[in-house]
Formats: C-alpha cells, structure tokens, sequence
C-alpha cells in the first residue's frame, strides 16, 4: 500500500500541475497492484475528484474558465458520467472498455504534440462541436472512473474550440464535474446490490490523503520534475502496457 500511494502521490503532483486529475493512471497502477475490478472505479473517481477540485478552483481563480461555453458541455457530460456509473455491466465488458480507453489514451498522450500559446484576441471555432463530444466522454467516465479531460482536452485543442489555457481550465472542471456524477452512479449501482463491495474501497483511503497532497502541491506551484513531453511519454507507456494486458484478457478469456 505504501507504494501505491507513493505512486498516487506522484501523479497527482504532475497531473496536477497540468490541470489533469490523473484517472487513467490511476486506474493503469490499480490495475498492475491486481486491485479488484470492481472497485477501482470508485477508487479513481475519488482521487479525481480530491486532485481536479484544486485545479479547478486555481483556474476559476485565474478567470480562465470559460463558463458560457462550458456549460452546455457540462449539460450532457454529467447525465451521461452518472448513467455510465449505475450501469451493471460484466467483468468481460468492463475490462474490455477500460483495456480500449486507455489504450486509447496512451495512444493520444504519445502522438500529443506541445502546443503554442494562441495569439490575443483570435476567435475560438466550432462551439458546437464541444457538447457532441462532451456526451460519450461523460458516459466513459462514469463507466470506467477517468474523468475525461485527457480525451477531451486534445480533442478541443484539435478543432480550436478556445484558447489554449482556457481549455485546460475547461478540461479540469469538466474531470471534476465527471468525476462527482460518475462516483454518485457507482455508489448507487452499490446500493442497490448490497454493501459488502464497499469495505474493500475504505480500505485504500491512504490513497486518497496521498494524492490529495500531491495534487495540493501540484495545483498550487506547478510543479514538474519532468518536462511535460516526458511526462506524457512515460505516462503514455505505462497506460498502453496495461491497456494490452486488459485486452489481451478480455479477447483471450
């Protein structure tokens, strides 16, 4: 347990310090510690929720969150994360979608490449593109506890939805805001099957004390002991691994 909440620590402080909340390598580092399928979910969820609070309220701070625009993507994202966490889906069906994510997550934080800062005043483009991309995200997330932001803000950058921090700033709230949904969709899907799921879950709360720390550290000085290419690379690494592992289970079983 000290290790992983070692490693928790330190993804919390790198992600946060670059307005992601870490869920796709939380669950990667559950899934490489043999963690129970069926919990990790609500594990990630939560560390997203304690790292993605402190990003989002640095960035509303900093007035780069965009609002208006925002909230029509927050409309559909948050129903859909809520419906993915209540829905009672095999352990077959749950390890191939987590195995299919982060693989393709790995593949997105491999190919990412460094963005320019925007020139002042430059119009942002295609805003209705960003709630038809919000809705599936927002359904993945509550299904296999990642918060989106790492789909989605490549995605926003991709077709110019707004400027560069201000997506960042979007991508963190919108972490949050999955993050909660989908958690309330697990914990109903919990209840209504019985309590005994639940002990295991309390049993990992160093992990939640380890990355609410590392995420403090992280919001608050933007910390990175790696460069942001390396991070994304290593990161992208780990999460491929782990996404082959998954699905050479799910096709082999």
């Amino acid at each position: 347990m000290l290790a992983l909440a070692f490693a928790f620590f330190g993804t919390a402080l790198l992600y946060a310090s670059v307005g992601f909340a870490g869920g796709s390598t939380y669950n990667a580092l559950l899934v490489l510690a043999g963690v129970d399928h069926r919990i990790f979910p609500i594990i990630a969820l939560v560390c997203n929720l304690i790292v993605a609070t402190g990003g989002s309220i640095r960035f509303a701070k900093a007035g780069l969150v965009p609002w208006g625009r925002l909230w029509p993507l927050l409309a559909v994202s948050i129903p859909a994360a809520l419906i993915g966490g209540a829905l009672p889906i095999s352990k077959a069906l749950f390890i191939l979608l987590l195995g299919g994510s982060l693989f393709v997550a790995g593949i997105v934080l491999l190919i990412q490449r460094p963005t320019r800062e925007d020139v002042e005043g430059e119009p942002a483009r295609f805003p209705v593109l960003g709630p038809l991309i919000a809705a599936p995200l927002g359904l993945l997330s509550g299904i296999v506890g990642i918060g989106g932001g790492i789909f989605l803000a490549p995605v926003l950058h991709l077709i110019g939805w707004d400027k560069t921090k201000r997506v960042a700033a979007s991508a963190s709230v919108f972490i949050l805001a999955n993050s909660i949904a989908g958690l309330g969709g697990q914990l109903s899907k919990i209840m209504a099957g019985g309590m005994t799921v639940l002990q295991p879950v309390l049993a990992y709360w160093p992990l939640a004390v380890a990355v609410l720390i590392g995420g403090q550290i992280g919001s608050r000085t933007g910390v990175q002991i790696l460069p942001p290419i390396w991070l994304r690379r290593l990161t992208a690494a780990l999460i491929l691994y782990v996404s082959g592992r998954l699905l050479w289970q799910s096709f082999a079983g």
